[in-house]
């Protein structure tokens, strides 16, 4: 570990020397890149000072205390400061671990979110909005900015299904863990009996990435444009502004009549073919790497069932983690930072003990 540390810190002073160098400024992406790799390494060797002189420190005390001829008061202090230093050693030495555990690539990206109704029929439509709700909900509490890409109503105000991007600085790295089934039991409002359904959602989390970062060959694209429909809109089937394309390599088929312009369906379409076949080439990377796959909180499998929102207990469960809060209502209403905090806290704890079984 210390081995990487030091490699670290020499190459964040390289880095910060090369920052200094006109012809470094005026590479406007050399810049960048060299930017984005300083503010990576920037707290892991601030921790690494902090654990230096902590340790430095320790050591004087020690120094002092074995020549001894201390008196009282000043060997007291000198005690303390012994004590101390050892404990923040530990602390620094835990939070060091945690800091050179691999970073997912994709954290700071935007995401785009795709929900769709599964098992129930109107009721998971229904419900597939009420999710759609609290993401965005929780997005606006991060002032993130939500865009809907495509959206396939029902008549009750449900969604078959939703595409929409969030646009904000690490949300990828918040969002990851959200791929899965989601499960809703609760009374519909059309249950006469008062009897309890079960209904699912699917979600899907994307990194979101731009066509400089990957490129698709206009050649293995089918284009197709219809007439929109859907559950209302004075413009449905009136004009062929709804767009289908076909990514004929993988067979991927994404579709948009959102806007009422073909330009901007065609925009948002790329977009999210884009991001499936980025994200479809990553996925098959990492099934490669059975390890890789073991630290994962889930599979990120859709057909995984991930989390089961009670309606009559007010409880959200997720079953991945084992963690359940009675707070059904203000999850509902965008307060998700407890569970991805959770998601987060468990994942790294995975990954630090994969890392000592390593080094062991």
């Amino acid at each position: 570990m210390f081995e990487k540390l030091g490699s670290a810190e020499s190459r964040y002073e390289e880095i910060n020397q090369r920052l200094m160098d006109p012809n470094v400024v005026s590479d406007q992406k050399q810049y960048a890149s060299l930017m984005k790799e300083y503010s990576t390494l920037t707290p892991i060797v601030e921790k690494y000072r902090e654990y230096m002189q902590a340790k430095n420190d320790m050591e004087e005390a020690e120094m002092l205390l074995e020549e001894g001829g201390l008196d009282k008061d000043f060997k007291e202090l000198i005690t303390e400061q012994l004590v101390d230093n050892k404990k923040k050693i530990e602390v620094y030495s835990e939070e060091l671990k945690l800091l050179l555990l691999p970073k997912d690539p994709n954290d700071d990206r935007n995401v785009i979110v795709e929900i769709r109704g599964g098992a129930g029929g109107e009721e998971a439509a229904l419900f597939a909005n009420s999710l759609y709700r609290m993401y965005s909900m929780y997005a606006d509490t991060q002032g993130w900015k939500t865009e809907v890409l495509n959206a396939n109503e029902t008549e009750l105000g449900g969604y078959k299904e939703i595409s929409f991007n969030i646009n904000g600085d690490g949300a990828y790295s918040k969002f990851k863990f959200e791929s899965g089934v989601h499960r809703v039991q609760r009374v519909p409002e059309t249950e006469t009996q008062g009897r309890i359904h079960t209904s699912t959602v699917t979600v899907a989390v994307l990194p979101e990435v731009d066509e400089i970062e990957f490129e698709i060959n206009p050649k293995d694209l089918q284009i197709d444009t219809y007439r929109s429909g859907g559950a209302g809109g004075q413009h449905v089937n009136k004009t062929e502004s709804a767009i289908r394309i076909t990514h004929i390599p993988t067979g991927t088929v994404v579709e948009c009549q959102d806007e009422r312009s073909q330009y901007k369906n065609k925009d948002k379409a790329m977009k999210i073919l884009r991001s499936r076949i980025f994200e479809k080439l990553q996925r098959e990377q990492n099934e490669s790497i059975a390890s890789e796959r073991k630290l994962q909180v889930g599979t990120g499998d859709r057909a995984e069932r991930i989390r089961t929102y009670n309606y009559p207990q007010g409880r959200v469960t997720d079953h991945r983690i084992g963690l359940t809060l009675y707070k059904l209502d203000s999850i509902l209403n965008g307060d998700l930072t407890e569970l991805f905090d959770a998601l987060n806290t468990f994942d790294q704890a995975e990954k630090l003990k994969a890392s000592n079984s390593e080094e062991i």
